[in-house]
């Protein structure tokens, strides 16, 4: 479904992308890790046509997005740093992009199960760091896109939302979806992802299915399967 074929993407001295080799079929659901610094925002941004590659390319359904705009509406994304109109409520802020976007068939499973209904009128400047979260990953899967990117998406939410966005997660990788992680937290990602993408300094360091990397390190749990291959130096 998604493509990165020898993305190199250079920002002054640093080399934030270098030589990006990637597959992301359908139906996937796939945890973008790595330390800070690593290439995975601007390998986000560059998906989002935010960023512009210095070489290589990046298709859809196989068809080159570098300079196309049109494919946007089937990606989803939900950052992990939110901005909105700080008078705007709720309310307001889901018209407005409905009225954007001109999509009828609408995925509201998560305004529901969030009762972002009763909070409505609440202005956004009014809202608590996981009430922000909250519309923003309705706001990501609202027009029901094949690709979801999702920016540290458990970050500042309650247990209760976490495991109603995690299923919601789940749901959607099993229809057909494409959904693209980034997180620091491990430990939230052991039931959530299918594969994992590694990257260092620009480099993909490796990308394994995630039952692949827990037979060759002899580890269930994601964050110690990581540590074992920090500790081995790479798989």
């Amino acid at each position: 479904m998604i493509r990165f074929t020898n993305i190199y993407k250079r920002f002054g001295r640093l080399q934030a992308l270098d030589n990006i080799n990637l597959s992301f079929p359908a139906s996937r659901s796939v945890a973008l890790i790595g330390p800070n610094g690593s290439g995975k925002t601007t390998l986000i941004k560059s998906l989002l046509g935010m960023v512009v590659p210095d070489k290589g390319d990046i298709t859809f359904k196989d068809t080159s997005i570098l300079g196309s705009c049109d494919y946007r509406a089937n990606i989803g994304y939900m950052p992990q740093i939110s901005s909105y109109p700080e008078n705007m409520t709720i309310s307001q802020v889901m018209e407005m992009m409905k009225d954007i976007r001109q999509y009828h068939k609408l995925d509201e499973d998560l305004v529901q199960a969030f009762k972002l209904p009763q909070l409505a009128g609440k202005p956004m400047r009014t809202l608590s760091g996981g009430t922000r979260q909250k519309v923003s990953a309705c706001l990501a899967f609202l027009f029901n896109p094949e690709v979801l990117v999702l920016d540290e998406p458990t970050a500042g939410l309650d247990p209760v939302a976490s495991g109603i966005l995690q299923d919601k997660i789940l749901q959607e990788t099993k229809n057909g979806k494409l959904v693209l992680i980034t997180s620091h937290i491990l430990s939230e990602l052991d039931d959530l992802v299918d594969e994992v993408v590694y990257l260092q300094d620009g480099k993909v360091q490796f990308h394994k299915q995630v039952a692949a990397l827990q037979v060759e390190t002899g580890e269930q749990k994601l964050v110690r399967a990581m540590a074992r291959v920090m500790e081995n130096g790479g798989l």
